[in-house]
């Protein structure tokens, strides 16, 4: 048992899960991520967290996971289109490590899955863009090292202020 010396009385309940984000279009960046087994636990999933970073949805969040690791081949490459699609959206082409995926804007467009099999509707990212609104085949590595460059100064991220 976990010791918790809680008082329920002096928090608002939550009442229920968030609503949907609307259909559109929001700016955003993957604030986590982790490989995680897949419900059959024969693959896995990159599980990654979108957090809204601008607008009336600042601060909500979107899931995503793509099936990197599974036996259905066309499973496995539909993911590996999506994370083609992340890695250009950010600039990161060739991440060593999810992390480098992190902290990156990406206009992220939000649609919403019909609920089956018990589950209720809920947010799908369909389509990763460039923040500079540039075709995602119109990409340099951000991430590749620039000859006679230093080591990168602490910046603040570009949205915040």
């Amino acid at each position: 048992m976990t010791e918790l010396n809680f008082d329920a009385n002096s928090i608002e309940p939550a009442t229920g899960r968030f609503e949907l984000l609307p259909v559109d279009d929001y700016l955003a960046v993957i604030s986590e991520s982790a490989m995680a087994d897949n419900k059959k636990t024969q693959g896995k999933h990159l599980s990654l967290t979108w957090t809204v970073i601008e607008g009336d949805y600042k601060d909500r969040k979107v899931f995503s996971n793509l099936n990197l690791v599974n036996e259905n081949a066309q499973t496995v490459e539909i993911a590996q289109r999506e994370l083609s699609a992340i890695c250009r959206a950010t600039g990161v082409l060739h991440p060593k490590d999810s992390s480098e995926l992190h902290d990156k804007p990406v206009v992220i467009s939000v649609g919403i899955r019909k609920g089956s099999n018990g589950y209720e509707d809920s947010n799908v990212i369909r389509k990763f863009s460039r923040v500079d609104g540039k075709e995602l085949g119109d990409v340099t590595d951000a991430t590749a090292p620039v000859k006679g460059a230093g080591a990168p100064a602490k910046a603040k991220k570009p949205w915040q202020k």
